[in-house]
Order: C-alpha cells, then structure tokens, then sequence
C-alpha cells in the first residue's frame, strides 16, 4: 500500500485517528505575497461548492470491500500475506473488522492509513446497487475489479478539487473545473463501462493540469524551490530544512527525519511519508497534501497543520 505521484501509483491509505487540530499562532510570513496565498487556500476549502463528502469514506455504506478486493504482504504495514480477492480472516459477517480497535498493535498499520476516497460506497450501493458480494458471489471478481478502478477516479476528484482552490480564474480554472466534471461522470458509469475505461491516460491528462496548477501556486515564493520529484529520501536527514514551495511529487521519504522542516506551500502529492518524523514540521498550506499522508507519519503537538486536517491519534508528544 504505497503511493506514488500521480500516475498515482499504488493504494493511498484511510486515517484512523479522532483528535483535530489544536489552533496554532500564525508562523512567520513565507515570503512577500505568499502568506495571502496559502490562508486563500485553507479559506477556499470550506467555500460552496467545494463539497467533497462524497470522496470520504463511509464504511457504514460498503462492504468491507478494502478488507477483500486488495493483496497485503507480511511487511511492516501487515502482519499476514492475503492475496487480492480473499477476506481478510479478520472480517467479521456483517462486514466489520474484528480488530478493529488494535489493529497497529496487532501489526495491521496499513489498515489504518488506507483511504479509499468513498468509492467503496460508491461501487457497493450505487455501481451494484446495494447487493454485497457475498450476497451475489458471482460478481464479486467484477466488484473488486471496479472498486479499484472507481477508487482512483476519486482521488483525481479530490485532487482536481483542491486544485480549484489553488487557481483562482483563467482557462487552467476551466479547465480544472471541465477535468472534475468529466472525472466524476466517469465514476459514475456502469461496471461495463468503467471496465473499457483507460484509467492510466485519463490520470495523465489530469496530472498534466495538478502539475501546472502546483507550479503556478508555487511560483508566488520568492526564493529557489527545491525539485526533489520522485527522489530517494528514504531515511534523509532534513531536520530544520527549508522546503517551502518545494516540489516533493512522488519522492520516497520513507522514515525521514524532517523535525521543524518548513513545508508551507510544498507540492507532497503521492509523497511517501510512512514513518517520517514531522514532528514541529510545519505543514500549514502544503499542496496536495492529504489525511492519509499524515497518518502514516510520527509527529507531535508542535506539527503544524492545515484546519482541514484531523491530527493523528497515535501521534504523541514524543512524536512516536
């Protein structure tokens, strides 16, 4: 369950956590003209319109669909291997998860951090209409299959979404707005339909508008941005580090150390941050960034974020 940018490669995963954000002083401006910027950001989340509900998970509304249609591998994200297709054993009858409440004690980390932007819902009770799979276990190859594929339509919905309250008008706004629209109507389709879909080049399209909206956003930072695009970081010591305005698309920053490293207004998109130490980052106004990003990270109370964000309940003081 890794990620990627996007060509938003792999599973990107759901947080568990319950406790919001504690409201933080403002930080120092980023740079002239930068500040207005990133407060229009998190100000535009909440406007009408920018309703994305719908890419949220209600469990409740799906069968368990994440707990079957997906492989996991013995790693440090799972503690069993399970292949794609198959329960996991600790799914219980009405579609719940039997340990649920210990699943990062119990080794099932990944479990927690998986996210699957409401399409589980969406293919369960609109895409075959109510009826689970095991209900009508003749289709349950098909569901699965179009689960994956809705679950990616999504993410393109909540990525374009954010994105239109990056850019405020012009043709790239049109534009934004036109991909949304059609990315919506896509996962809407039927289960034939979405299998003749060409997922990979519909993201590539997509990905071409959230590359120039990102580098657009970024452009009002008035120092040199680091491009750390699909870097190596695994484990990099970047404590202190000033990555404003920085792209970070698709870079793998696997239990990196950035304490009190300024990410104000960097591009994560697809950033793998399992095990990174946020701790007292600063994460105000990041692009891109998404719940399930913080989740697989440490951090602490001194970690800056966003007011949309809920902080992680296994972060600690300690940062663990």
């Amino acid at each position: 369950m890794c990620r990627g940018e996007p060509e938003i490669d792999g599973l990107v995963p759901r947080g568990e956590s319950a406790v919001r954000n504690q409201d933080k002083p403002e930080s120092e401006p980023l740079s002239k003209g930068t500040t207005s910027l990133s407060t229009n950001h998190q100000q535009a989340e909440s406007e009408p319109g920018r309703d994305r509900s719908h890419l949220r998970a209600d469990c409740a509304s799906c069968f368990a669909l994440c707990c079957v249609a997906p492989a996991f591998a013995a790693s440090a994200d799972f503690a069993i291997n399970k292949p794609a297709g198959r329960a996991c054993p600790h799914l219980q009858p009405d579609f719940r998860c039997g340990t649920h409440a210990s699943l990062r004690e119990q080794g099932f980390r990944g479990c927690t951090v998986y996210d699957c932007f409401g399409a589980g819902q969406q293919v369960c009770q609109v895409t075959f209409g109510g009826q689970s799979w095991r209900q009508a276990s003749h289709t349950a190859p098909l569901m699965f299959e179009v689960f994956a594929i809705v679950r990616d339509l999504h993410e393109l919905c909540w990525y374009l979404s954010e994105a239109l309250t990056l850019h405020a008008d012009g043709r790239l706004y049109e534009a934004l707005g036109l991909a949304l629209r059609e990315t919506d109507r896509l996962a809407q389709g039927s289960s034939h339909t979405l299998l003749q879909l060409d997922v990979a080049e519909h993201r590539r399209g997509v990905n071409v508008l959230l590359l120039k909206t990102s580098e657009n956003a970024r452009s009002e930072i008035q120092h040199t941005k680091r491009d750390y695009r699909g870097a190596d970081l695994i484990g990099a010591k970047l404590e202190g580090a000033d990555l404003r305005g920085a792209s970070l698309r698709g870079a793998h920053l696997i239990g990196a150390d950035l304490r009190r490293a300024d990410l104000r207004m960097a591009d994560v998109i697809g950033a793998d941050l399992r095990g990174a130490d946020l701790g007292g980052a600063n994460l105000t106004g990041s692009i891109f960034l998404i719940q399930s990003q913080l989740d697989s990270a440490k951090g602490n109370d001194d970690t800056r974020l966003s007011a949309s964000f809920v902080r992680p309940a296994h972060w600690a003081l300690s940062g663990t």
